[in-house]
């Protein structure tokens, strides 16, 4: 199970002071404790390049709702193209989701650092895409009890990074999938093709406070991986 780190020295304030806004807070730290403590009252961590740390809680988050997840024929094709496994290179998929040549990059060096050491305390986990020995594509995230809060995923082959989403769904969806979240934080026109929706952010924040309440998935559940 998870190692509940020392509790942060920083408070966050209500997500609503954002108003129409996405940015809640600005500052304070990535240490274990700090993260772990957004993600529970709805925010997550980005940085700024140009100032400080961000948190953000946005005003319609993204959303895949795991109880009635109808897969689309391209989806399920690709599920079955890959086998998923979970927290058996999560150094790997962390620095290629970070790659500073796609796109919007946004992972550094101290989200690496943060994550990898929430990954060896239990909270922070890899879902992979292999084809045979080659890995395919992943994401990686934050799980809380009911909660998943998807950070960035990446392909190195078609549909790898759509195998994993299928992956990840088919691990969350158990007897209490009609209250676990899976957050995805903005809808994209490509997350929207997984079956990705937005919903308000006060109804998001409702629906955390319940989902933290629940047990964790079996396939998350089981300790931190070989690399820890």
């Amino acid at each position: 199970m998870p190692v509940e780190p020392p509790v942060s020295v920083w408070e966050f304030p209500p997500v609503a002071v954002a108003g129409s806004g996405d940015v809640v807070a600005a500052g304070a730290d990535l240490e274990p404790g700090t993260v772990l403590a957004a993600y529970r009252r709805g925010l997550f961590p980005m940085p700024d390049s140009h100032g400080p740390l961000l948190w953000w809680s946005p005003l319609e988050r993204g959303v895949i709702d795991i109880a009635g997840f109808s897969p689309s024929r391209s989806l399920r094709r690709a599920r079955q193209r890959f086998e998923i496994r979970v927290n058996t290179a999560f150094d790997q998929v962390i620095r290629a989701c970070a790659d500073p040549s796609r796109p919007g990059s946004w992972i550094d060096e101290d989200i690496i650092a943060s994550y990898t050491r929430l990954h060896q305390l239990g909270w922070v986990h890899s879902v992979e895409a292999w084809d045979g020995d080659e890995l395919a594509g992943g994401l990686y995230g934050v799980a809380i009890g009911g909660l998943f809060a998807g950070e960035s995923m990446f392909h190195r082959k078609t549909d790898g990074s759509k195998a994993a989403v299928a992956g990840l769904v088919e691990l969350l969806d158990d007897k209490y999938a009609a209250d676990r979240v899976l957050d995805i934080q903005w809808v994209t026109d490509h997350l929207a093709t997984l079956g990705a929706v937005e919903i308000p952010r006060d109804q998001y924040v409702r629906r955390v406070q319940r989902a933290l309440e629940l047990p964790l998935p079996d396939a998350f559940a089981q300790g931190v991986s070989p690399q820890a």
